[in-house]
């Protein structure tokens, strides 16, 4: 309905009106472009140099497209307005052809003033004309003006009860909506929400509804419930779950207890005191005898032994670490000879530089067993330590056998999950995964990893942060 009335204002607004406006302006045109017209003209006859010859045409244009404009239907105009169109029209066309004639003549000089004044009289006859049907255009306008002036008038009327009858309906509408839709949504609201604070208990949503919306609300009631029953069966599994990791906790502190005391044990049964007497007793004899070689094997054996059974912090200073691994690779030097090369380059201090610790001496001898024991003439172990932004990077490098593809990939593989033992610790050695993992836990982006190929040569490399590592 209120559609059907929006296109009858705008028809009446837009399209009635509007045609009216149109038809008085094409009328009113007619006369001010002959009106025109004929002043340029009598200027024109009586001094051609004194009037642009474009201008006049261009007048003549105009004063024809204005006559045409007007659309010559008789549905639309009329008896009357019809004749008087028509005529004017017929008598446009022999006043062109005179008046054409007497400006050809003027041009060159052969007019007479019989045609101009003949010219004259039909201006005069023609603008009668124009004036008359505009004339009668502009009483039928008036016409219709009055005949629609009494619709404008019932426009606002009509509107207005239109708006009451509509908000009638829209409140009537309303209410039902907000007894059969609003509150049952609501009411399913309140109850999300308290579920959502982990209200699970609650009563269930009552409504009246018969439709889907009540099938919705009996489908969230037994949802609620199921929830609750469910969250009830998960609270008492983990309070079981807690009390049997209790359990579990306890049990391990035990077994931790039970195998620090085991470990406790195995360190008794070699006494330190009395090892390190003896290897000090051992070196005195030596050096009494004239064995230096055999003092400094000796020496740097009793400092191997005393540093793994008495350093039990996780860290230490990188000038102590150095030192182990100094006196391993003497020994390892005597053992191998020539074949066996060290090389320490450090570009940190030593000495304000932490580490942590029981970390070259593994790798060291991984080098030693895997990298060079195999090749015949021997290699070169090099430790390589420098500081990146706030990275500490160290490399162990060999250049020994290498390492197969497959092997190198399995390592990796297992160093990147954290993995406490390999496939084959014959291969790298059971230090290495537990250095991996003693970094992984120490630090939050500690790393090691492994490169090298099967034609020589590898190299470990650990990076740790330097962050409060120089003090």
């Amino acid at each position: 309905m209120a559609l059907l009335i929006d296109v009858w204002i705008v028809k009446l607004f837009m399209i009635d009106f509007n045609e009216i406006m149109e038809t008085n302006s094409m009328a009113g045109e007619i006369v001010t472009t002959l009106s025109k017209e004929i002043e340029i003209f009598d200027d024109y006859v009586r001094d051609s140099d004194s009037v642009d010859k474009e201008i006049w045409q261009e007048t003549a244009r105009q004063t024809s497209k204005a006559i045409y404009a007007v659309p010559l239907s008789y549905g639309k105009l009329g008896d009357e307005r019809y004749a008087k169109l028509q005529s004017l029209r017929s008598a446009y066309e022999v006043y062109c052809n005179a008046r054409d004639k007497v400006i050809e003549d003027s041009s060159s000089s052969g007019l007479h003033v019989e045609e101009v004044y003949d010219v004259y009289g039909m201006q005069n006859y023609l603008s009668a004309y124009a004036q008359g049907f505009v004339d009668s255009i502009i009483q039928e306008g008036n016409a219709r003006y009055k005949a629609l002036l009494p619709k404008v008038v019932k426009v606002p009327v009509i509107a207005t009860v239109l708006s009451i009858i509509l908000f009638l309906f829209i409140l009537r509408i309303s209410r039902i909506l907000n007894r059969s839709v609003t509150a049952p949504v609501v009411k399913l609201a309140t109850a999300s929400r308290r579920i959502a604070n982990n209200d699970f208990f609650i009563d269930d949503v009552v409504v009246d509804n018969k439709d889907e919306l009540g099938d919705m609300v009996s489908a969230f009631n037994k949802m609620k419930f199921a929830t609750s029953e469910y969250i009830k069966a998960l609270e008492e599994k983990r309070e079981v779950l807690d009390k049997l990791h209790a359990q579990e906790m306890e049990t391990l502190e035990i077994e931790k207890q039970i195998e620090a005391m085991n470990l406790e044990l195995l360190k008794s049964q070699i006494n330190p005191h009395f090892l390190f007497n003896t290897l000090n007793v051992i070196a005195g004899n030596a050096n009494l005898e004239g064995a230096e070689t055999t003092e400094q094997l000796i020496e740097a054996l009793s400092s191997l032994f005393r540093y793994n059974l008495k350093t039990h912090a996780k860290e230490t200073y990188l000038y102590q670490e150095l030192k182990i691994s100094r006196d391993y690779m003497y020994l390892q030097k005597m053992r191998f000879g020539s074949r066996v090369e060290f090389e320490i380059d450090c570009e940190v201090d030593e000495n304000k530089t932490i580490v942590p610790t029981f970390v070259f001496q593994p790798l060291l001898e991984n080098a030693i067993i895997h990298g060079l024991a195999p090749k015949v003439e021997g290699g070169k172990v090099t430790i390589r330590i420098r500081r990146d932004e706030d990275r500490l990077l160290i490399d162990v490098e060999d250049t020994g056998v290498g390492i197969d593809k497959d092997i190198l990939t399995n390592i990796k593989k297992h160093l990147q999950n954290g993995r406490d033992a390999f496939d084959n610790t014959e291969i790298v050695g059971i230090g290495l995964g537990n250095i991996n993992r003693r970094i992984r836990a120490m630090y939050k982006e500690g790393s090691l990893d492994i490169n090298g190929n099967q034609y020589g040569g590898t190299t470990v490399s650990i990076c740790i942060p330097a962050n409060g590592v120089e003090n």
